[in-house]
């Protein structure tokens, strides 16, 4: 029996699937069950990755494949309650990026020693409502902009409609990646068999030289998601930072004297020299991106305001089912609601109650981050809005607005704090704590606004009410808020978060890098000891003007890209975070190279022929990318509870250099699998 939805497909590709005149259920119970428990797993994963490696992948694809294996089983179901659920789950990961991101900050910088529950909480409600709020206003000129694609956007409907009548197959997909990312991750992090990281570095007479490798199956996976621009420009960052930087900067500043193996010596110059260069590059970079988008984001905002004008005038005229809102005013007056404990949440929490701050200036100084929050948090939030249309949401340089936003309050707070007569340690306390909470708060915005105008594309492809998909993504912030707390303290727990352990003697090599929430902390703390070392700073940013200019270049004569912000990661993460995901993007080249030759890319039916390829080489390694983070997640547990990370271990330690080469093995026929999976025929 066909479900509804399939009485009204076959619809030219520029009307929606589901046109304005017809109405179908969209929010039901099953929906919420669903996305309820969908936004509970896909967060915890998200949160793994997030830590590991300071990215996260969008949740979208795989909570609709599975939602529609499930809600096959109901016959009255549609397209439309599947969208509704890959919404939902999405909001989730989002959230759990926006916090993720930052929020350990507060750990590495001891001003906490352990996630407080209720704060955490209140915290991802306010941004994650801000976040979706300040959205609406801005989807109608977003979206009818035709210079912005969202491509995947419209990845995600093409996986929706593609799922109404290849279902079964795309489940096989998900949970065979699933399954292999999970036994993969339990071999390396559990039994400790694998090892996701190998490394080899020589000791000369004055300098190191080497290299390292990542082996993370969720690494690799979501390297192949994101592609080989990505990847090569992650290479550039690895080459500038780690095969170039850190034996010019061994021979410049001589070899470390606090350790004793050559990979400790590389891994103590790219702490004290070479992250900070990366810092430079996503600085400038991040900056670069506001430059070029001012003149867009003012207009599409210009846009905004004034439908707002024509609907309060009453001469808008537009009341097509697809384009109702959630009513502006209402917009409006639950924003300015949320800025009320906004203000006490940072004048009564995130200051600490124990600081000799007199109560004048800790209102003043709530006050005014509580502004900031609102006028810096929108326009940063509508750029990010802006970036979902441009390149999605996986790929938005979430890093580079926070950057620029913590740097400018920082800089702020500087002006205020020189009117006291604190002492220097004070400044940089009560700075560095105000600004990396307002940057919470900020954060978990800019990610939810991110995701939400790439929800409310797909909406707007699929034939989705909008302002049912706006109370959905509301249900999102709120479900993903009471759950991320307690997955941040079981990570903790278990790993470890940049650098700060719960206990002694747990294993480095497995402690969660948090490389975004490190960067803020490294900006906030810098700027207020004035220890921030600007030196390696500008050389950062000198790169990321040359990246600058053969970007242009290589997109003025060539149709390419080399992402300055993905450069400057390259250069900031260790290489057991960056070199997996340079083996993913690789491995999706030569596959679509491979397909590019079977197909005769070019012919006319060419594209129709890849795509299905594509479509299961993206579910397979949404697949890996869930198994491999669901599975951290979930041996994390007698991790915590031992209280040790090797609670699960069966390898010797004399074996050890054995798991390494076993790993390298193992990461081969991973990517051959990947490979002869991608290019089956039928």
């Amino acid at each position: 029996m066909a479900s509804q939805s399939e009485k009204v497909l076959g619809l030219s590709a520029d009307q929606p699937v589901i046109p304005a005149h017809v109405s179908l259920p969209e929010i039901t119970l099953r929906v919420i069950i669903i996305g309820i428990i969908l936004t509970i797993v896909l967060a915890a994963a998200n949160a793994y990755l997030g830590l590991k490696v300071g990215v996260t992948v969008s949740a979208s694809i795989p909570a609709a494949v599975i939602s529609m294996g499930i809600l096959r089983f109901f016959r009255t179901s549609n397209i439309l309650e599947n969208t509704m659920v890959s919404i939902m789950a999405s909001v989730g990961e989002a959230l759990t990026a926006g916090i993720a991101f930052i929020l350990p900050a507060l750990i590495i910088l001891h001003v906490w020693d352990n996630f407080n529950y209720w704060q955490t909480v209140i915290t991802s409600l306010l941004g994650g409502g801000l976040g979706v709020l300040f959205t609406i206003p801005l989807r109608r000129a977003l979206l009818q902009d035709r210079t912005l694609r969202y491509p995947e956007a419209v990845a995600i409907a093409n996986v929706l409609k593609a799922s109404e009548k290849r279902e079964a197959g795309d489940l096989r997909s998900l949970v065979a990646g699933g399954t292999i990312g999970g036994l993969i991750a339990l071999f390396q992090t559990g039994f400790q068999i694998l090892t996701d990281s190998f490394s080899y570095w020589v000791k000369s007479s004055n300098t190191i030289f080497g290299f390292g490798l990542g082996l993370s199956p969720a690494l690799i996976a979501a390297g192949y998601i994101v592609g080989v621009n990505v990847a090569l420009s992650l290479l550039v960052g690895i080459t500038i930072g780690w095969l170039t930087g850190v034996p010019i900067l061994g021979w410049i500043y001589g070899l470390p004297t606090d350790v004793d193996t050559a990979n400790q010596m590389a891994m103590a110059i790219w702490r004290s020299h070479i992250r900070y260069m990366g810092v430079g590059t996503m600085l400038i970079g991040g900056l670069w991106t506001l430059c070029t988008l001012f003149k867009p984001v003012i207009q599409s905002m210009a846009t905004s305001l004034t439908a707002v004008r024509q609907i309060r005038l009453g001469q808008a005229t537009e009341n097509l089912r697809t384009e109702r809102d959630i009513p502006i005013h209402y917009v409006f007056i639950s924003a300015i609601i949320l800025l009320i404990p906004i203000f006490f949440l940072i004048a009564f929490s995130i200051i600490p109650s124990h600081s000799t701050i007199s109560a004048e200036f800790r209102y003043f100084l709530s006050g005014f981050s509580t502004l900031y929050i609102l006028i810096g948090g929108f326009a940063f939030c509508s750029i990010m809005a802006y970036f979902a249309g441009l390149i999605g949401s996986t790929n938005s340089p979430v890093s580079g607005m926070l950057v620029s936003a913590l740097l400018i309050i920082c800089l702020v707070f500087m002006g205020f704090f020189s009117f006291t007569d604190w002492d220097p340690h004070t400044k940089e306390m009560i700075g560095s704590i105000i600004a990396i909470g307002s940057m919470v708060v900020i954060s978990a915005g800019l990610a939810i606004s991110n995701d939400t105008m790439q929800d409310l594309k797909v909406g707007q492809l699929m034939g989705a009410t909008p302002w049912k998909q706006q109370a959905m993504l509301i249900m999102g912030v709120i479900v993903a808020s009471f759950v991320i707390p307690p997955i941040l303290q079981l990570l903790y727990n278990a790993y470890g978060i940049g650098g700060v352990f719960p206990r002694p003697n747990m294993n480095p090599e497995q402690m969660l890098a948090a490389p975004q929430a490190g960067l803020m902390a490294t900006v906030a703390k810098g700027v207020f000891s004035h220890q921030l070392q600007w030196g390696m700073i500008g050389v950062g940013a000198f790169i990321a003007v040359i990246c600058i200019i053969i970007d242009e270049f290589l997109k003025r004569q060539y149709g390419t890209r080399l992402p300055v912000l993905a450069v400057g990661l390259g250069i900031y993460l260790p290489l057991d975070s960056s070199v997996p995901v340079i083996i993913g993007g690789l491995l999706s080249y030569i596959v679509q190279y491979r397909l590019d030759r079977l197909y005769h890319r070019g012919s006319p039916d060419a594209e129709v022929k890849m795509n299905p390829h594509r479509h299961r080489g993206l579910l397979l390694c949404c697949g890996i990318v869930a198994g491999a983070s669901l599975m951290g997640v979930i041996i994390a547990i007698p991790f915590a509870i031992r209280e040790s990370s090797d609670a699960l271990r069966l390898m010797p330690e004399s074996l050890m250099p054995f798991a390494g080469i076993l790993s390298i093995i193992v990461t081969f026929v991973l990517c051959a699998w990947i490979y002869r999976a991608v290019l089956k025929r039928g």
